[in-house]
Order: C-alpha cells, then structure tokens, then sequence
C-alpha cells in the first residue's frame, strides 16, 4: 500500500481571495518504507533540534515559520528560513520518496469554479494511475492500494469527493472527443485527516505545498532571501510522471 500525505497552500476562493492559486502537494511513501522513512524523519528532527533548538514537539509549519512564529520567535528569521530549506534538501535523499503536485490558477476561471473540487479530483487521478502503472519508485506488493491522509481541511467535501470517484469518474479522452469512466479502484478508505501537529509526515507535506506556492507566487521575504525556487530542491524524488506537459510533472489546472 501507497500512503500519500498532503497538505493543501492557498485558498478556494474565487472572489476576494487573497491569492490567485490554490496548491496541493502529496508526498507519497510506500508502507514497506514506512518505518524506515519514519525513523529517518526522527533523526533529522534530532538535527534540528541540535543545529538550530528546534524541539521534536514542536511543528515544522513553513507558513508559521516565516510569518507567525509565535515561541520560535527565539531563533532567527534568517535561521527558520533555513531550517524550511534543510526539509526539502532532507526530503530529496530519501529512499524512494514520491512528491506529486497539482496547482490551480484562479484567474479566468469565474465565480462558480470548485477549485477544492478540481485540485483534489486531479491529485486522487494522478495518485491511482501512477499506482495502476506501477509508476512509484522502490518496492511494489502484486497489488498495490493507496491511503489519503491529510491536514484539517474540509472533510465533508473531501469523503463525498472521493466516494463519488470510485463509482463515477469520467476522464478527458487523450484524442478525439469525451469522456470514458474510470472508476478508481485503488483508493481505500475515506481520508485519514489528521492535526499537522502530531505527524512529522505531514509537516513534511505542508512545507513541500508551501513552496510549491512560492515558486507561482513569492512573498515579499521569499523573494527578498531568493527562496523563490527552493521547491527545486525536491528535484530528485518529484513525480514527474503525473504530467507530461510540465518538465517536473506538476499538474497545471
């Protein structure tokens, strides 16, 4: 079994937002590398811990970081920006890690646009055809299935989402036009959601999504400190194959 974790950055909103995109980031680990990614993730926290004070229990929340540190006001803005900045490189040495991204542009697509509905609906395809054809680095069982577990976001529309997925779900044709059903049949279980606080996997996600953000739309700090590309450090685990149109396969919606 696939385990995707995701964190979302951005709002839905297509009146008054405040931002113009809507990200979804999915870090995807498979549950016979679980342990050990675990344990991995453990150890550089400890270095964390050490190189910079930040306490295990304490979470990695890149919006927070840079914006809102509240008690992490104690350790340097220059410093939590680094810290954001060892995730990622920490995050592209792991074994067989997988990073799928989707990322919805707002403009022009009008009031009545379900951008949650559209991001989520595009990350589920991408993370069951990638698991269909055995497209994920490392380890594989005969028949692989695939778990969402998530940061607080709105579960109701989320479960009715993916439920209306794996009885409905029409797909584009590559050539010609319509539509063909394609079920998905991978995903087991509603979304595990899960408080970002008590899991280090999702932390890990929130920063991924963060910068995913930054690479679109850099606040005025990110570009000031040049960190407006700093999702490029994820190069080496990306999964490039959820999209053919983009050269790191973030999906363009």
């Amino acid at each position: 079994m696939y385990l995707l974790y995701v964190d979302e950055s951005g709002d839905v909103g297509t009146q008054g937002s405040p931002g113009r995109y809507f990200c979804l980031s999915g870090m995807v680990v498979h549950e016979l590398r679980w342990h050990e990614t675990l344990e991995a993730i453990i150890e550089f926290r400890r270095y964390l811990r050490e190189r910079y004070g930040l306490k295990l229990r304490e979470e990695v929340h890149a919006q927070h970081f840079v914006h809102k540190p509240g008690d992490l006001v104690r350790i340097a803005k220059s410093l939590r920006l680094r810290m954001l900045r060892d995730v990622l490189d920490f995050q592209a040495r792991l074994p067989d890690l997988s990073v799928i991204n989707v990322v919805v542009d707002k403009e022009g697509k009008g009031p009545e646009a379900d951008v949650f509905g559209m991001a989520w609906t595009t990350l589920v395809q991408r993370f069951h055809n990638t698991i269909s054809h055995k497209n994920f680095p490392g380890p594989q069982n005969p028949d692989d299935c695939g778990l969402l577990v998530v940061d607080r976001t709105d579960e109701v529309k989320l479960r009715t989402l993916t439920r209306r997925m794996r009885r409905h779900n029409p797909v584009p044709r590559a050539f010609g036009e319509g539509t063909f059903r394609l079920p998905i049949t991978t995903l087991v279980e509603d979304a595990v959601h899960r408080d970002s606080g008590h899991s280090y996997f999702i932390q890990l996600a929130d920063v991924n999504a963060y910068f995913l953000y930054q690479r679109y739309h850099a606040c005025k700090y990110v570009k000031k400190k040049g960190a407006q590309n700093y999702f490029n450090r994820l190069d080496p685990v990306l999964c490039r194959v959820a999209s053919r149109n983009h050269p790191d396969g973030i999906v363009e919606r």
